[in-house]
């Protein structure tokens, strides 16, 4: 059995200095991956250095203190790929992926539509770069895709589903489109397979004490390909856990 767990940790270097190495350790996973890592890889290695049973990958962006991912797993991978092979999408270390015996690992950090909806045309061509990258991985053996979606899929993924429809980055019908794509073609969305009615949030506003009040927004998934769903044994998001704007989402494989 493996336990993967998937954060957006909302800076590297900031959550080393909180709860992260305690909780990490105690929730023993046999695969971490890492969202929005906002720094450059060896700065990755360095904040990581403490795990010694990890093999650690990352991707960075070439801006820095932005975005990226990795990858921590027990396992070396058997291969390691960066970015999805578009050039215009591969500039901000948003996606990495290490192949494993069974399956391939896809951690992911989506782009923010931003305030105004400024980057929603790009955000939406980014979804269909990225599915195209998935299935083309999907060919060759199942895939298992993890991260910061930034998007709530339907009305019961978010606190105030009205307030936020069409207006708020993350909550647009085009994003919501977007992740219609993905579960529509062949990827199970993990929490909602096992949770159907169950309302959970895995990221919540720095302001007005929103986490205190629960006005959150699941916007973080396990998505797998349908052909491995009976591989998994369950899909939790992990709540308790703190030191970032989001919590930790977690699947089992039997």
């Amino acid at each position: 059995m493996a336990k993967l767990v998937s954060f957006n940790v909302n800076g590297i270097r900031a959550i080393m200095k909180k709860d992260f190495e305690a909780d990490m350790k105690a929730l023993n996973p046999d695969v971490l991956c890492l969202q929005e890592t906002k720094a450059q890889d060896d700065q990755v290695q360095e904040a990581l250095a403490l795990f010694k049973d990890y093999h650690i990958v990352s991707n960075s962006a070439v801006k820095k203190g932005y975005s990226g991912t990795a990858i921590m797993s027990k396992e070396k991978p058997l291969d390691v790929i960066y970015d999805i092979g578009v050039e215009e999408h591969d500039q901000e270390g948003r996606v990495i992926t290490a192949e494993f015996k069974d399956y391939y690992l896809t951690v992911v950090y989506v782009p923010n539509s931003g305030s105004d909806l400024k980057r929603l045309d790009y955000r939406t061509t980014w979804d269909a770069s990225f599915l195209k990258f998935l299935k083309d991985l999907e060919a060759k053996k199942p895939v298992i895709v993890c991260g910061d979606f930034n998007v709530a899929h339907r009305d019961i993924d978010l606190a105030r589903p009205k307030a936020n429809y069409d207006k708020s980055a993350g909550y647009t019908q085009k994003e919501i489109d977007g992740m219609n794509a993905f579960t529509s073609n062949g990827l199970v969305d993990t929490f909602r397979y096992f949770h159907p009615e169950e309302v959970k949030y895995s990221w919540w506003s720095y302001r007005g004490g929103a986490r205190a009040r629960n006005v959150g927004w699941r916007i973080d998934y396990f998505l797998v390909s349908e052909s491995i769903i009976d591989k998994v044994k369950s899909a939790e998001i992990l709540n308790d856990i703190m030191g970032s704007d989001h919590c930790p989402v977690m699947i089992e494989l039997k």
